[in-house]
């Protein structure tokens, strides 16, 4: 496969109609300003593929693409690393952070959303942009209480002891400035927990429960009290455990200041699902919808 790929390969003519190019790129491939001003172009393309890997293991194939319209040299156009997209990502990070940051005064942000929806993730991407700390709710239940897993305080504990111990972190976190606060999924069934949260801006990460089961069905239960325990297919009792305990909530989400939804992102993407979604598009989304309501 490698070999055929690093192949020098010669493509015909092929048209382009411009205003079918995306605002904004979906791939490697970018096309100039000066290129796009025609309505239609023949253009003739050339590519060298490159295979390589970096540091990390990531795979990814460099390659130049050379077009000519009339003839004539238009633009060369040479691929990114993994990194740079990265780069990219960063850079649209930190343009919506300065943009939204002003009109934050330190307020925290609390992000909410079902188990696997990326909340801690998310949040730590978005901490590091706005130079906010980053706290994990579940984690300060866990060290108040002194036990090293939110399963085990269910198991012990059960329930409605954590369920109390979450509404007395975040009764704490009421009064911090300048935190970026992962809450844990049943956070928002209480309404003194909202009035908590209600002090600074909570932001909904809207996942569709089939990508949220295939998450969760990837990597075990074991961290996930509601879900543990129970034989069969992870996927299956994954997704109808989830959809249980979404119809329960949904209402309750509503009530975030901000909605991120992974649907909404995919398709102004033009992508046919949200699984190639990355946790900076979602926070890039975050920032955006935040200074929506700034």
């Amino acid at each position: 496969m490698e070999a055929n790929f690093a192949q020098r390969m010669q493509i015909s003519t092929a048209w382009i109609d411009a205003d079918k190019f995306p605002r904004k790129p979906t791939s490697f491939l970018r096309f100039s300003g000066r290129f796009k001003e025609h309505k239609r172009h023949q253009v003739f393309v050339s590519a060298q593929f490159r295979p390589e890997r970096d540091e990390n293991r990531h795979r990814w194939a460099s390659f130049q693409v050379s077009c000519s319209y009339k003839n004539s040299q238009v633009s060369t156009l040479e691929s990114e690393s993994l990194q740079d997209l990265f780069d990219e990502e960063a850079l649209i990070l930190k343009n919506k952070s300065q943009e939204i940051e002003p009109y934050l005064k330190g307020r925290c942000i609390y992000l909410v959303g079902m188990m696997g929806s990326g909340k801690t993730t998310v949040g730590k991407i978005l901490s590091r942009t706005i130079h906010y700390s980053f706290c994990d709710c579940d984690k300060l239940v866990e060290q108040d209480v002194g036990v090293p897993s939110v399963a085990e305080i269910f198991e012990i504990y059960g329930e409605d002891f954590f369920r109390d111990k979450e509404t007395e972190a975040l009764e704490k976190l009421s009064i911090e400035h300048r935190f970026v606060v992962s809450t844990g999924g049943g956070a928002v069934i209480r309404d003194e927990n909202w009035m908590y949260m209600s002090k600074g801006i909570s932001v909904w990460l809207d996942v569709p429960l089939e990508e949220l089961a295939q998450r969760i069905a990837a990597v075990g239960t074991k961290s996930r009290p509601l879900l543990d325990n129970e034989s069969g297919d992870a996927y299956t009792n994954a997704f109808r455990r989830l959809s249980t305990l979404f119809k329960k909530r949904h209402k309750a989400y509503e009530n975030a200041k901000a909605r991120v939804s992974l649907e909404n992102i995919a398709a102004k993407l033009g992508y046919k699902d949200v699984s190639n979604i990355t946790p900076a598009m979602i926070a890039i989304e975050a920032l955006e919808q935040i200074g929506n309501i700034l």
